[in-house]
């Protein structure tokens, strides 16, 4: 299911009282953005219980139950996870990835809040939870039936909404401060190849082996760590952030002249996330045109300039993405600058090429 209108994280709570409480909803979003935290933090500001089913684990009878006979009739009886005498918060985790007949199990206990004879405490709400098709995640088609018994919200991560969350949560400072100078950096799209991708859940967990190896954590096995949560390009981004953070060595010191470009090669990674930092220095400091340009704004470029010819002298590649366009193939830089750039380090170009 496509999203027409998406929400973030902080929108939700709102949302889910004034929906979830008079109607079933099922929330849609990437895998790893919080969908299901979001449920049960929900579930616990209204002082109800979260009984999570997770769809991918269920068969019908596990909704239906199984029957005993009584007065000589056979009585489904409900499990016990779900027959309960006090309101609570019914979350069904995953449903979307439940086969076509357990979902069709769900269709009375969405609607009618029923399974048999059994009804649903007044005052419990139902919840379902799912992750899209093109997130390369499991996800089967969901009957028009289904569809249409629930209110659909789309979820999309937020990182301000994130690192309000973390700082409450004992997320490690070198991650929240981290993302706040790069909160692109929060989520990736789910890659086609099995490997790691940076979510909002990916980088808890990367907090949380930092909190476990300590202050003994050694640069090798940050590198397991971030490499074997995030997307590569941001374990790389982090892991330079890292050792800059260690060093006191920053973007500010090489702009400055206090510091050089790092050149040897095991600080490749380094290099990379101090390139990033004088990319996004430039996109904010550069005019967008020369006209009337301030005498700052010319020393500004003019060191800009020379700052590429040194770090293209250590690695063209990493010169070339502080010039690079973004994703869709347009110009980050201005365009006066990039012609200049062209200019003057033709080879960049030529590199791109």
């Amino acid at each position: 299911m496509q999203a027409a209108v998406a929400v973030t994280p902080a929108r939700i709570p709102e949302l889910l009282l004034g929906l979830a409480t008079v109607r079933p909803v099922f929330l849609w979003g990437a895998p790893g953005i919080g969908k299901s935290s979001l449920v049960r933090e929900f579930a616990e500001s209204l002082g109800l219980e979260c009984v999570s089913l997770l769809g991918t684990q269920l068969a019908p009878e596990d909704l239906i139950g199984v029957p005993q006979i009584r007065d000589g009739r056979s009585v489904f009886c409900p499990p016990e996870a779900i027959a309960r005498d006090e309101p609570y918060c019914l979350f069904l985790d995953e449903l979307n990835a439940a086969t076509p007949d357990v979902q069709k199990a769900f269709y009375s206990l969405i609607l009618d809040r029923r399974i048999g004879d059994y009804e649903l405490p007044k005052g419990s709400i139902v919840i379902g939870a799912g992750n899209r098709s093109t997130d390369n995640a499991l996800a089967r088609p969901i009957a028009s039936a289904l569809v249409n018994r629930l209110t659909h919200v789309h979820l999309e991560a937020s990182c301000s909404d994130w690192l309000v969350w973390a700082a409450d949560n004992g997320i490690h400072p070198w991650i929240t401060d981290h993302l706040t100078d790069r909160p692109d950096h929060l989520w990736s799209k789910p890659p086609k190849t099995e490997e790691p991708f940076s979510t909002p859940r990916s980088w808890h967990m990367l907090s949380d082996a930092l909190h476990s190896f300590g202050r003994d954590l050694d640069e090798d096995t940050l590198k397991v760590l971030a490499h074997g949560t995030l997307t590569p390009a941001h374990a790389t981004a982090f892991c330079g952030y890292v050792k800059i953070v260690r060093s006191r060595f920053g973007i500010d010191a090489v702009i400055k002249g206090d510091a050089r470009w790092p050149h040897r090669l095991e600080d490749r990674d380094l290099l990379y996330y101090l390139a990033e930092s004088f990319r996004g220095r430039l996109v904010k400091e550069l005019p967008a045109t020369k006209e009337h340009m301030s005498a700052n704004g010319r020393q500004t470029a003019y060191r800009a300039k020379s700052l590429l010819v040194q770090l293209a002298e250590i690695s063209v590649e990493v010169a070339q993405t502080v010039i690079a366009p973004d994703s869709d193939g347009n110009p980050v830089l201005p365009s006066w600058f990039l012609v200049e750039a062209a200019r003057d380090m033709p080879r960049l170009v030529e590199a791109r090429r």
